[in-house]
């Protein structure tokens, strides 16, 4: 396949997702429920995000390394209720700090 011709229909199908999003009626996306899903999604598919690349090997094996613990760091100073920057940056030390360890 031509890449040109990925791109065009790549871009052609984000247009159309665009268009349907805003077809749809004002009263769908009022009700309860859309908002509470609506509410809740990206913290979900962040979260999923997160897990993936967090633990996902090659070859789709799971895989605990520096990042897992990383990822505990973060989690840590969240708990204790730290700052934004102060949780990416213990993430970043203790996941740099374990594999300056070797890990």
């Amino acid at each position: 396949m031509n890449v040109w011709l990925a791109i065009a229909v790549t871009a052609a199908g984000c247009y159309l997702i665009k268009l349907l999003g805003l077809a749809v009626p004002a009263g769908a996306l009022e009700r309860p429920v859309v908002r509470r899903l609506a509410a809740l999604l990206p913290v979900a598919l962040l979260a999923a995000l997160t897990a993936l690349q967090t633990f996902e090997g090659a070859g789709g094996s799971l895989t605990v390394d520096a990042r897992a613990a990383g990822l505990a760091a973060a989690a840590g100073a969240l708990l204790l209720r730290a700052p934004f920057l102060a949780v990416i940056g213990a993430a970043v030390v203790v996941t740099a700090g374990v594999r300056a360890l070797g890990g």
